[in-house]
């Protein structure tokens, strides 16, 4: 199912920690070149240093999701490489405001959405023709099983007791994202992932897995084989329910 070509090359955005880094880690790992972005070029540089110094191919790249700025200079920078793309991460994400619906506002949405669903739609346009030249392109798009109508719903789940507006629905967006490209992209392949819930600066180190855990479903969409699923959304234990 999974494919580890040598000359893969990956982008990973919101890479300067956590899931982010835990996969730009795995990744080059397998022997890719593995793009680090990361909105803060110091902190981007210094976490790609850390992993190069495992003799890792971990290239930092300063790319704020929010800035078509500066995601069209990660793409001068990416293209100008000669590594050209073949996987793309939408991995940056935040979670805003934690209150419950009835204190939700309008105002609230803003950052969330600019980062969860607006930064994927502008990275993934602007970096489409560097994907698009490559034999084995890929697209994962870094959900949570609270976008999941399934997952909220089934009283067994811990997602089920967790009532909010804006992140949850923020993630249910990118979801639906994910099923049109894949029917606009046939030749890519277009998957969403539910790293679970881990423990990062997203929850303020609440969760019950550990970073390496909440890679693996990245790691497994990333490394998808040409005639693997597309169109699909699933964990690091299988497939889940939209």
């Amino acid at each position: 199912m999974t494919t580890t070509t040598k000359t893969t090359t990956a982008l990973v955005t919101g890479a300067n920690k956590g899931i982010g880094l835990e996969t730009v880690r795995r990744l080059a790992g397998l022997g890719w070149t593995v793009w680090l972005g990361a909105r803060d070029a110091e902190l981007g540089r210094k976490a790609a240093e850390t992993l190069q110094q495992d003799g890792l191919d971990v290239r930092p790249v300063t790319l704020d999701v929010t800035d078509d700025a500066s995601v069209a200079a990660a793409v001068t920078t990416v293209g100008e490489s000669a590594t050209g793309l073949d996987v793309l991460v939408n991995n940056a994400g935040i979670a805003g405001r934690r209150v419950g619906p009835e204190a939700s506002v309008p105002a609230d949405f803003i950052a969330v959405y600019g980062v969860n669903v607006l930064g994927p739609v502008r990275v993934t346009n602007a970096f489409l023709p560097l994907l698009r030249a490559s034999d084995q392109p890929r697209i994962v798009n870094v959900s949570s099983g609270m976008g999941s109508f399934g997952v909220t719903s089934d009283p067994s789940r811990l997602e089920a007791s967790l009532v909010s507006l804006v992140y949850p629905s923020s993630k249910s967006a990118l979801n639906m994202m994910t099923t049109m490209y894949a029917k606009a992209l046939p030749e890519l392949r277009v998957n969403a992932v539910d790293p679970g819930y881990t423990a990062t600066d997203l929850n303020d180190h609440r969760g019950t897995q550990t970073v390496e855990e909440g890679a693996d479903a990245s790691v497994r969409a990333a490394t998808v084989a040409p005639d693997g699923p597309t169109g699909a959304f699933f964990s690091r234990d299988g497939v889940l329910p939209w």
